[in-house]
């Protein structure tokens, strides 16, 4: 693990991405990828993590994390912006571009609707959460 807890966050939830799952084993590894989005989600009673990997070929895939193998490197980048006790966002997004190493961490406090993908929003999501650093 590194010092920072930004960096860690987004190894473990590349690691995640790439590790075993369902959706995974359904569709196989993603590979190739250049940039990812990542949508964490604090909701009563559940966490979820899901967004897209984009590659430069175009392809934009659908992927989420299992929560438990991101869980100890969410709550280190919790910890190093919240203190015990203080109110959680309930939405956190993570933009990571794996040619420059730059990223971009959004947090949403309050708006659950906020990066909501649906099945009649979704082509509009998937590139409105594609990391843009200008």
């Amino acid at each position: 693990m590194s010092k920072d807890a930004t960096v860690d966050l987004i190894r473990s939830l590349i690691e995640a991405m790439d590790g075993p799952s369902l959706a995974r084993e359904m569709r196989g590894p993603v590979e190739g990828w250049e940039s990812l989005a990542m949508i964490l989600e604090f909701g009563e009673g559940y966490r979820s993590t899901h967004g897209y990997a984009y590659s430069p070929d175009g392809v934009i895939t659908a992927v989420a994390c299992d929560w438990s193998s991101i869980e100890s490197a969410v709550h280190a980048y919790l910890g190093s912006h919240y203190k015990p006790g203080d109110l959680l966002p309930v939405k956190i997004l993570v933009q990571f571009d794996r040619t420059t190493g730059r990223y971009q961490v959004t947090f949403e406090d309050t708006d659950e609707e906020r990066w909501a993908v649906k099945p009649a929003n979704y082509r509009e999501m998937r590139e409105a959460l594609r990391p843009k650093f200008d």
